[in-house]
């Protein structure tokens, strides 16, 4: 992406001197990646600066899940949370992976352990454990496929099994029960931005457009999916927004996604209020720059945990994308 084009991009999102005031950066950043033979991955909840000035790669866990494996960069940095970052050391334990914060944690990953998968699997002999990406490497060493919102369906539809354990997002896992006749083992867990919305924010919203159309994401709670028009996961948002008449879109999900989108879509009006991650805003030019130029912060994981994880990993990937 040129100047200009990067310029068009963040234009709906920052005014004129923000803007300059962060090209000086984003040009050392891409700079300091050839150099470095670094591959950037962003995730759709990052800022439009980091998103469309330095991502090389961008889209939902699945996607960066999957290129981070494929990549031929020396230095994989990923722009997201640390249980991304986690993942592209298990598809990649060759390359060095970075994260410009160590502390960009997720509030849904640290509401399950290791030994919570433990526990459950001694209490459900036999019933195969599906986690969401959106977990630590460790509890994805205890898990026998790994899935995403956008997959999760077909995950586990795709095990033989009639009862299974599904961790960690309780939000996810209703709204994934609708759409399978298999018993789901769940985990009180959520995510601390989509717990925050409400179908009352839906009812009041559509009173004031009436073309409006109202696009959440699955791991919030089902009375907020069933109030909604779609429900799916980042990149299906896109993809329906995409294809959608109406200009005024209500989406429920992290505050940069409907900022990313704005830039993609400024066609479209996006109306509602939104919610915002902290843990993904730690990650910020600054951090990444500092990332890249004293490639600091490494994920370090432990053999057994790459292994393990990595059959979790491939498992969902090989199922998702089987032709």
């Amino acid at each position: 992406m040129n100047k200009d084009e990067l310029i068009t991009k963040l234009k709906p999102i920052y005014p004129d001197f923000e803007i300059e005031q962060k090209l000086p950066l984003i040009e050392e950043i891409n700079k300091l990646k050839k150099e470095k033979k670094a591959v950037l991955l962003g995730h759709n909840y990052m800022t439009p600066d980091v998103f469309w000035g330095v991502s090389d790669i961008k889209g939902d866990s699945l996607y960066l899940s999957k290129m981070a494996a494929e990549t031929d960069g020396e230095i994989i940095l990923f722009n997201g949370v640390h249980f991304m970052a986690e993942t592209a050391k298990i598809l990649s334990p060759e390359k060095k992976v970075l994260i410009a914060d160590l502390k960009a944690g997720c509030s849904l990953a640290e509401s399950i352990t290791r030994q919570d998968v433990i526990d459950l699997k001694k209490k459900y002999p036999g019933a195969p454990v599906v986690t969401y990406v959106n977990c630590s490497a460790e509890v994805k060493a205890e898990t026998d496929i790994c899935c995403t919102s956008a997959n999760a369906v077909q995950i586990v539809n795709s095990l033989k099994e009639d009862v299974v354990i599904f961790l960690p997002d309780e939000y996810l896992a209703s709204n994934v029960q609708k759409h399978t006749t298999k018993k789901l083992i769940t985990h009180p867990g959520r995510c601390m931005v989509h717990e925050l919305y409400t179908a009352e924010d839906i009812k009041s919203t559509r009173k004031l457009f009436d073309d409006l159309v109202v696009i959440s994401h699955p791991e919030c709670n089902s009375d907020v999916v069933d109030a909604s028009d779609f429900a799916g996961s980042t990149s299906e948002m896109q993809s329906f927004i995409q294809k959608s008449n109406s200009k005024n879109i209500m989406l429920i999900t992290e505050c940069s996604m409907g900022d990313n989108l704005r830039s993609e879509f400024p066609e479209k009006e996006f109306v509602s209020s939104c919610q915002t991650c902290p843990h993904m805003k730690r990650i910020s030019l600054e951090k990444i720059r500092d990332a890249l130029l004293y490639e600091q912060y490494e994920i370090l994981l432990d053999k057994e945990i790459i292994e393990k994880g990595k059959n979790a990993v491939r498992r969902m990937i090989e199922v998702s994308y089987k032709k």
